[in-house]
């Protein structure tokens, strides 16, 4: 399954029933895992893992050395899940010493054309980055968030879960998770109800993240007064509570 016109040195390691197209390039550092498809033309080098099941299509680059003026060539790495989808002409880079020395990718998420994921950034697992959705070093993307086409975000911002984003949406604070998000600069409009209904929330799980989102958003206090206020409430639910958690940890601040 592995076309005589790849290039794959001889130190990488391939598991069993992986796919590898014409002309695709694969580095010593590289492995890649059972049942894995890599398509024509991919260059996969650094220090890489790709899990099984994996779909890698052509023209892509990934693990290539992180675009940051401080690395000096140290040992980091690109991690890619299980049962991913990076359709044609992504880059993925590897990590950088500063930042963890880890890019990580999790698994069943579908990256569409032209994605960028830069250095250090951590997505989770069941997200879909649309065509030309772009992340910047160390930006981290919770489970089932949707990135909508030309996103861009910048670096260190976080993505919660369950997040869904306009086209040419630009993020250069957090956006708490279960939001809709769109605008440059991104602004809230409101719970991302119909995913989280496509997921199996409740009405009730629905209800209360829309009374929790009215109080952060719609009442006019302060961030600190809605947060205090939100605390206190008795129909505080496990979803809510993880929209409190992510706001608390926020060193960006959070989209307002």
């Amino acid at each position: 399954m592995i076309d005589d016109r790849a290039i794959i040195d001889p130190q990488a390691l391939i598991g069993e029933n992986v796919h590898i197209g014409p002309f695709s390039v694969i580095g010593p550092d590289v492995e890649i895992r059972d049942g894995a498809w890599i398509g024509a033309h991919v260059v996969i080098t650094g220090n890489t893992v790709v899990e099984r099941g994996t779909k890698i299509y052509q023209f892509c680059s990934i693990g290539e050395a992180p675009q940051h003026l401080g690395y000096k060539g140290e040992r980091t790495s690109l991690v890619i899940g299980e049962n991913n989808i990076i359709r044609e002409y992504c880059t993925l880079n590897r990590g950088t010493a500063q930042g963890g020395g880890v890019t990580r990718i999790g698994n069943n998420n579908f990256i569409m054309a032209y994605v960028h994921i830069a250095h250090d950034c951590q997505l989770g697992s069941n997200t879909i980055f649309a065509n030309c959705a772009s992340l910047a070093g160390h930006v981290s993307v919770g489970d089932y968030a949707v990135l909508g086409g030309f996103t861009l975000v910048h670096q260190f911002c976080r993505i919660g879960a369950h997040c869904i984003t306009g086209i040419g949406t630009v993020c250069l604070k957090d956006i708490p998770p279960f939001t809709v998000a769109a605008g440059n600069r991104a602004t809230p409009h409101g719970i991302n109800v119909k995913g989280i209904k496509r997921r199996g929330f409740s009405e009730e799980d629905i209800t209360e993240l829309k009374k929790a989102y009215k109080i952060l958003y719609r009442s006019g206090l302060s961030l600190n007064d809605a947060l205090d206020k939100l605390r206190c409430s008795g129909w505080q639910t496990p979803n809510v509570g993880e929209l409190i958690e992510f706001i608390l940890a926020s060193e960006r601040g959070i989209i307002r």
